[in-house]
């Protein structure tokens, strides 16, 4: 009995006194070796399991050097798909050009203009949209989404995919692991079965030790129809009253795109697909000639962990820099870093109005406790801070003045920014974003305005709680 407590505790010391360089070495971010550190003193055995698990930024090593290693050749054997001369003639404000450099840096992807784009704030009108033009398709359907459920809509999806199927429509889903565990077993089989081809993104083994990390999703939301049409955004296939019990009936954008840029949509499918299924798909309706659709300019830019940089979080900075008279954020999750605030905090500095719109209660109960300290430091830089008050707030927009808005799968939060694959629309294009600034007024109108002077007067033990938890949110 001595033996063992003994073998604990110098156990847990050597624990604490091996990791702190480790951790050191391998991150980065001074905060989130901090708040690892604080893990693995407040319980080593426990934190030293953890960090095993979901320690490490990444994904497994076979994987990582299987996507770089095949990142550069896919993107060169699919440019002539990829660019349009006689579509890159578009122009963009002086004060963006930084920006615009940048994502393509990051993404590969270049500005494209000569797009059609529409806003869908309705979880089922997007159903209706997707489901009218699958039944519409005439030679494929690509769909990848988080979360592919197995209730009434998922059901609903997956019918017409099967009648496509019998009507010679080639169908791929491609649905995350996790997000989609439930879908795979009844719903997915059955579509298997039906001619549909379905496959898991990032499988979850825990025995796999070379996997640096369990929690790495591919947190993206995309529908490719016959290569000419593209949805994209933060809806999932799912019922409109998902989650209701915790938080509220969901609201989500998608938005839906012919033109030019869905040649890149159809490539970033193209390219998950093929990591993980190992199939290169190849046939010439892929890629169809693209047409002049409209006035959009977009620029396509798929993040996530394999990429070389912190580019989404990148390219928030660079565009609040941009800003001169007007900021607006829309998230479920707001726990910035500190490079995020940082530039917020400026922003207000130099006179830019600043909105914050998130869910008065979110999904996530510790996440909210993070977000309401970050809130609170918006408030004390002078921003503003809305609380959402009519359901589960999972719109993902930023606004900046009357120029540009940024609209994807991406949250503002440390999971988007160095973990999840995601994928995100920078858009130049004044109609549309006048439209997304008044989807975002409609979202104030629905919100409770937060009154420093009362939000700084909450009790002791809440602000306590959030300072607590915000110690630990790089880990959330």
């Amino acid at each position: 009995m001595i033996f063992d407590s003994l073998f604990w505790t110098l156990g847990g010391w050597v624990i604490r006194i091996c990791m702190i360089p480790i951790i050191g070495m391998r991150k980065d971010n001074p905060t989130t070796s901090l708040a690892w550190v604080a893990v693995i003193f407040l319980s080593p055995w426990l934190g030293l399991i953890l960090y095993l698990l979901v320690g490490e930024y990444g994904l497994s090593r076979p994987r990582l050097s299987r996507r770089l290693k095949n990142h550069r050749n896919f993107h060169r054997v699919n440019s002539q798909y990829l660019e349009y001369p006689s579509y890159q003639g578009c122009q963009v404000d002086q004060e963006y050009q930084v920006l615009v450099n940048l994502a393509e840096r990051h993404g590969g992807l270049p500005l494209l203009g000569s797009n059609s784009i529409s806003l869908i704030a309705d979880t089922d009108d997007f159903i209706i949209s997707l489901i009218s033009e699958i039944r519409e398709a005439r030679n494929h359907i690509h769909l990848l989404f988080y979360i592919f459920r197995d209730d009434q809509t998922g059901k609903r999806v997956a019918r017409a995919l099967v009648e496509a199927v019998h009507r010679g429509v080639k169908c791929r889903v491609l649905a995350d692991a996790v997000g989609s565990r439930g879908m795979f077993s009844d719903l997915g089989r059955w579509m298997s079965s039906e001619g549909v081809e379905v496959y898991a993104a990032l499988p979850v083994n825990p025995l796999r030790l070379r996997l640096a990390r369990l929690d790495i999703r591919n947190h993206r939301k995309l529908a490719i129809i016959d290569g000419q049409t593209g949805y994209t955004g933060s809806q999932n296939i799912v019922d409109s009253d998902f989650g209701h019990k915790k938080a509220g009936q969901w609201h989500d954008v998608m938005v839906r795109i012919k033109g030019p840029t869905v040649r890149q949509l159809q490539a970033v499918f193209v390219e998950d697909w093929y990591y993980e299924t190992g199939q290169v798909l190849d046939f010439p309706e892929l890629y169809p000639d693209a047409r002049r659709e409209g006035p959009a300019t977009i620029q396509v830019v798929p993040t996530g962990p394999d990429q070389p940089t912190e580019g989404f979080q990148d390219i928030l900075i660079q565009s609040i820099h941009s800003a001169r008279k007007k900021i607006s954020i829309t998230s479920p999750y707001f726990i910035p870093n500190e490079g995020l605030i940082t530039a917020l905090r400026l922003a207000s500095a130099r006179g830019v109005d600043v909105d914050i719109i998130v869910p008065d209660r979110s999904d996530h109960i510790l996440v909210d406790q993070a977000s309401a300290y970050y809130c609170g430091v918006v408030l004390k830089n002078g921003g503003n801070v809305y609380l959402f008050k009519e359901g589960m707030l999972h719109t993902k927009i930023m606004t900046v003045d009357d120029g540009m808005a940024i609209v994807g799968s991406a949250n503002f939060d440390i999971r988007s920014f160095y973990l999840n694959t995601e994928l995100v629309l920078i858009l130049f294009e004044p109609e549309f974003i006048y439209n997304l600034r008044m989807l975002q007024n409609s979202y104030k109108a629905g919100s409770a305005l937060v009154r420093p002077e009362s939000w700084f007067k909450r009790p002791l033990p809440k602000r306590m709680c959030e300072g607590v938890v915000k110690i630990f949110s790089p880990l959330l």
